[in-house]
């Protein structure tokens, strides 16, 4: 059961990525390389490649490949975090900003909605005590930290942001740094809330 639920998890993970990538191709609106670079510039679109990769991986059930790190110790708790961080943000500020139609409106559910749910599923399915190491989990922040400095960098060079709440020329250096810690307040929050339910689980089944 466990290998098909990893199963529909990669098979609805790429689907959802690749289908955003064609789309925005298509949609364009700069150039194919700064629509490359914009792609992978959505915390949602390397979030999701995240998931995909933790559902791949742990489907091969592969330890000999450069991608172990993402069924590592831990990943499976921070990785069911940013995709919930990614879902809650979407439906709190985004969500009613547009009205996507067609495929797009599929690919955005199951980027925004669908995946977020169902790897929390996952999750509380099949997480056990080596996914719920504190340390190990928090290590992960270093994941959305990496993700802020890469976008305000590039966003000062290019004049790009992918989110409005990031666009420091619109919003305001105060205001971008102030929100992200509050997305980064909330990921730790959920991170700890999962840690502990997690271990409370566990220990009621011991029991």
């Amino acid at each position: 059961m466990k290998r098909k639920f990893e199963a529909i998890g990669l098979i609805l993970g790429w689907f959802a990525i690749i289908g955003q990538f064609v789309l925005l191709i298509i949609n364009r609106q700069a150039g194919i390389s700064e629509t490359i670079i914009r792609f992978f510039s959505f915390f949602t679109i390397l979030t999701n490649i995240l998931a995909a990769l933790y559902f791949t991986m742990s489907y091969r059930n592969s330890k000999k490949n450069p991608f172990h790190l993402f069924i590592s110790n831990g990943a499976l708790t921070a990785l069911t975090t940013f995709i919930l961080i990614v879902g809650l943000v979407y439906q709190v500020s985004l969500r009613h900003i547009w009205n996507p139609t067609g495929l797009q409106f599929v690919v955005d559910e199951l980027l925004h909605t669908v995946i977020p749910i169902y790897l929390l599923i996952y999750w509380f399915r099949y997480s056990n005590k080596d996914d719920l190491e504190t340390k190990s989990v928090l290590y992960w922040l270093l994941y959305p930290m990496i993700y802020v400095t890469f976008i305000f960098s590039r966003g000062y060079i290019s004049g790009y942001y992918p989110y409005p709440f990031l666009n420091i020329p619109e919003i305001g250096i105060q205001s971008a740094l102030f929100n992200i810690g509050i997305i980064l307040g909330v990921s730790i929050l959920i991170m700890i809330l999962l840690i502990v339910t997690g271990n409370f689980r566990k220990n009621l089944i011991k029991k």
